[in-house]
This record gives structure tokens, sequence and C-alpha cells, in this order.
């Protein structure tokens, strides 16, 4: 039947109206382009722009002189409105929605200058609690600390999470295990030695509410969760509220912080990375992170997934030219086994699959972008194998084969091991830290070298995120070896987590986390990484900072700013460095409610 035109004498007087209304925005817009280009209206607006950037910057170095000086006034860095609570200034959805969707490369971590960004304290949202404590908290939190319900509403009935009168709950379920995470790895038992120490680090990739990490935590494994920011909102938050070891990364266009073959077990459950494309980029970044003789599961599509027939296809393609070894295909998940030893490369792939350089360093992983080659496992010298490695946790403390790589490594390995028992123990006896306490739960070490803080708090119900700096020589492997984990990082940038997220912050040398290690010259302010510190730290929670005097004088000054509320000690008996320490307490105010 053919369609009926009226001459225009008889359209209807809507269809005038609205056939107006489109010529107008048509005709205004056109308009605003000429204004914008050919007159000066565009340079004033380029220009005032460009004046308020400039403004920006001015105060945001006034403020911080101002700061050091001990001569801000008001006496406390202002606090940032009500609309940043969960402010994640590297991975804010407003600036990074811009970037190219290719890879997902606008999902990853993109910094603003610290002059671009206001100098303040980012509140906690209205009717923040102290955090359930351990072990509490790993089956309930405060919904009013992330009243976010998204997740709630969309996978409550795959067990993910649920409200129930002031908490949010946690069943233990996920999309690929909705009866719990504890029957899905019993199933994986029958193909994986997950009792008995052989596997101790784990990643799980897209991880939800960390549901399977949490899991792993009562099988002596830890397991290092990772999600980006995304549409549901929080899950990396709730992760960490819960007292599971996570922080938000995507995999996109850069290697993740990790040092080459730093996890015994990789795990994806519906994480939708989609490994073979890109020419298998992502399943090649799989494997540089995977210890040889690792293993590799991957649950949902395209494992045995409806129409999703080629992808599986390519996925089994991917793994056989790695000659991975098959281990189960059960249901729509399969079970892979990394080779033990160097790569079955080259060899005839439709992918084309090639061994990296000698030359290349798989543990550089800050800013770098991800190749198209096969990490060579005979670049990292040593036996790090799973299988010729310790059994957890003997491998805690035996020197691992990453550490006789340093110059003197053996030595200084021992006497790191030895210094930070004798280190903690004084925290603990004579300055009166609650470590080993309920109340503390998540800790980072901000400058971690071979993990001895960690090792020396492994007895105490918490996991440490043990950061190298990204300058620094690279020590990670070594602390993956001994079966903690950690992450790189720039601490020039803001970390890639949500506030509020630890209970415990440590850092000895602060001021050498603002030089280039080369010059010795400053890149950053004490006073922009304090106020991160302050970001990512819950009310209430501690800070240990150990330096030379004149620092802890200056760091003194700035915990002021922050409303921080600090006390300086003499360092423990027997040590000869020339160093103070200041505990600080983070002070739990609120934003006035519109009411007062």
């Amino acid at each position: 039947m053919g369609h009926l035109s009226l001459p225009a004498s008889k359209r209807s007087p809507r269809q005038w109206k609205l056939l107006d209304l489109v010529i107008a925005v048509l005709l205004g817009l056109v308009l605003l382009f000429f204004l914008l280009v050919f007159t000066r209206l565009g340079d004033s607006l380029a220009a005032s722009g460009r004046q308020s950037l400039l403004l920006a910057s001015r105060d945001h170095a006034r403020l911080v002189a101002a700061v050091e000086s001990g001569k801000l006034y008001p006496s406390h860095i202002e606090s940032c409105p009500d609309d940043y609570a969960d402010h994640m200034p590297c991975e804010d959805p407003r600036r990074n929605s811009q970037l190219s969707r290719e890879m997902n490369f606008y999902r990853e971590r993109h910094c603003p200058p610290p002059e671009g960004t206001p100098l303040c304290l980012v509140p906690p949202p209205e009717g923040y609690k102290i955090p359930v404590q351990w072990s509490a908290c790993l089956d309930k939190i405060w919904h009013s600390n992330m009243p976010h319900n998204k997740i709630a509403d969309r996978k409550g009935h795959q067990g993910w999470m649920k409200a129930e009168g002031p908490y949010f709950i946690f069943p233990g379920g996920g999309t690929m295990f909705p009866d719990g995470a504890g029957h899905y790895i019993e199933k994986l038992k029958q193909y994986i030695p997950i009792t008995g120490g052989v596997l101790r680090t784990s990643l799980d990739m897209g991880c939800g509410v960390a549901s399977f990490g949490g899991s792993l935590l009562g099988e002596g494994i830890l397991t290092m969760s990772f999600a980006p920011r995304d549409s549901h909102k929080s899950q990396i938050q709730f992760a960490l509220e819960r007292g599971i070891p996570a922080f938000v990364a995507m995999l996109g266009t850069r290697r993740l912080p990790f040092p080459a073959f730093s996890f015994d077990f990789v795990h994806c459950s519906r994480c939708l990375i989609p490994f073979t494309a890109y020419n298998a980029t992502y399943f090649i970044e799989v494997d540089r992170l995977l210890r040889p003789g690792g293993y590799l599961v991957i649950s949902g599509p395209p494992v045995q997934w409806p129409k999703q027939d080629k992808e599986w296809a390519d996925l089994q393609a991917v793994a056989r030219a790695l000659c991975y070894d098959l281990i189960a295909v059960d249901g729509n998940t399969v079970i892979w086994k990394k080779p033990g030893g160097d790569s079955c490369l080259p060899n005839q792939n439709e992918f084309g699959l090639e061994l990296c350089d000698e030359s290349d360093d798989p543990s550089s992983a800050w800013y770098f972008k991800l190749k198209k080659c096969v990490a060579r496992t005979s670049s990292v010298k040593g036996d790090y194998a799973v299988g010729m490695i310790p059994k957890w946790p003997e491998r805690l403390t035996k020197v691992p084969a990453r550490a006789r790589l340093v110059k003197n490594g053996v030595d200084l390995f021992e006497a790191d091991t030895r210094r930070w028992a004798r280190r903690v123990a004084y925290y603990k006896n004579s300055l009166n830290l609650k470590l080993g306490s309920p109340a503390i739960r998540n800790v980072m070490d901000m400058n971690a070298f071979f993990g001895g803080f960690a090792a020396a708090l492994i007895s105490d119900p918490v996991w440490v995120m043990n950061v190298v700096p990204a300058r620094k020589p690279s020590t990670l492997g070594v602390i993956y070896d001994r079966g903690l984990t950690g992450v790189y990082h720039d601490w020039c940038e803001p970390f890639s987590t949500y506030p509020r997220t630890y209970d415990f912050i440590h850092v000895a040398g602060i001021e050498l986390l603002t030089k280039d290690p080369s010059t010795s010259k400053s890149r950053c302010h004490l006073v922009d990484l304090m106020v991160e510190m302050d970001r990512i730290l819950r009310p209430e929670g501690k800070v240990v900072i150990r330096d030379s005097p004149e620092v802890i004088d200056r760091i003194s000054r700035i915990a002021d700013a922050v409303r921080w509320s600090a006390t300086i000690h003499e360092q423990e008996p027997g040590s000869h460095a020339r160093e103070k320490i200041l505990v600080a307490t983070k002070s739990f105010w609120k934003l006035p409610t519109s009411s007062s």
C-alpha cells in the first residue's frame, strides 16, 4: 500500500510548529558558530577560559604556599562540595567521557594536573558511619556509607547484594555463581589445587562486589580484585568497604600496573573482556601476569555460549598457540594451565603471535602500552613458577629469586625483614597502634620496597596494599613472590580508589615520593600528596609517617591543615636512621546540613 502525501496547505498546525522549531534551532546554532569563529566573541570566551585556568593555578599555588608556611587562614583547607563524596580525580566520568572509546581508552586513568583541580577535602556522604568492623563487614555494610542501590536492584536476584534495613548484605553470589561463590569454588577444587598452599596470589578481573575474592580468603588465597568505574557505580567501593583487596582499573590500552608473572591464578567470571580482540592483545596481557605453571579460569561468554561459537573457537585457538594445557571445560567454565617453561612460540598460528624481543622488560607496567608480543619467561631470572616457589606460608620469609637480582639483595631482604618486625612491634607496644584489632582491616604501605611492613603484619587480620613507586627500582615482583599483593603507582598523581577506603596508611620516606630519583628535584607538593591521602583514608583512620625531623615538622603543619590530630614520636630503640615518627588520626567531620 502506497503512502498518502497531503498537499502543504492540508498539513496540521502541529507539523508546522515542530518544523518551525527545528529550523529555528538550526539557524541559532549556525549563528552561534559564526559568532565564535568569525568575531571577537569567540576570542573573548577562549581568553576567559584561559584566564579561569590561570586563576585556578594561581589559587592552587597560593594555597599550597600558605599551608606549608603554616599561614593558612582559616586554619583548615576547605571542604569540597557534597557532590565530591565519591570523587576520583583520575577516573572522573565527566571529563573522561570526552575521550576516545577505542579499546576503552576513556575508562582508563586520565589525571588532571594538580593546579587544575580544587585543593579541598572530600567530605563523607550524609549519614556516613564508621564502617562495620572485620569480619562482620564481609557480609554486611552500612547502606548510608555508599547509598547506591543500582547493583542491588539489578543484581540482587543473582545473589550479589541486597538492601536489608540499614545495611547492604552480601549473600556471596555472582552472575555465574548465583548459589554463592563457595559452591563455585568447590567445583573449581576438582581441577585446581586451591587448598594446600600451592596457590597464593590471585587476580579477579571484572570482579563485581568481589565475593569470589572474599570467599578465597578462607582458603589462604589473597586475591586482587579489579573493575573499572562503570555504570553500576561503586562496585570496587563496595568490595573495599567489605574488607576485600580491590582497586579500580580497566584493561584497555595499557598494561595493568603489576609486574610480570605475579599471579598464581587468574580468574574471569563474566568479565566480558574480549580476550581474542586486537590479535589477542588482552589474552597476551593475561599471559604476562600469570606465573608459569599457573591457572587461568574463564566463566561465562564465550565459553560454550549461545551464538558465540566463533569467539569460543578463537579463544581456544589462542590458548593452543601458547601451549596452554586444557584442564577442563565444565559447562560455561574453562580451566587452562600455563606451561611451566618458556613459551612454545614461535609456531604457526592464525593470530601472528610472536615472542617479545629479549630486550623487552615485561615488568614495565606504569602507563605502558599493551604489546602484541608474548613476554618471555626467561626474561625474569630464577625459579618463580608455580610448583617451583615454596608453598604458602613458607614463601613469605624465604628469599625470592627476584630479590637476588638486586645488588646485595639477599642481605637487604633479610635486614628489611628484621627491621620491620622490630618496628611493627614498637608501633603496637609503645605507640599503642591498634594493628591486630578488628577496627583496622584495609592497610596501605605507600613505599613498600620488599614488603617487609606487610610481612610483619601477617598474623593480624589485615590485608596490605603494597605500593612500589613507579620511578623507584621495581621490587614489586619480590612482593608477589612472597605471597603478598600490591601495585605500581606514582604518588604525584591520585590513587585509583574511591574515597574512604583505607583504615591505616603507612609511609616511610614521604618526601622522596615527591622527588625525581635521578635529580632529587621536587616534582609535586607534599600538600597535594597529603590531601590525596586524606581522600582515601577513612574518618578516624590512622596515618604513620617516618622521615627526617625537618620533614616531619613540615608534615605536622600540613596535618593541621587537613584536620588530622597528630603527635610526633622518637623512633624505636636500636634504629640508627635519623628519623622521627608522626602518628595522625583523621577527624570525623561532616558538611553542615542545609538546615544548620
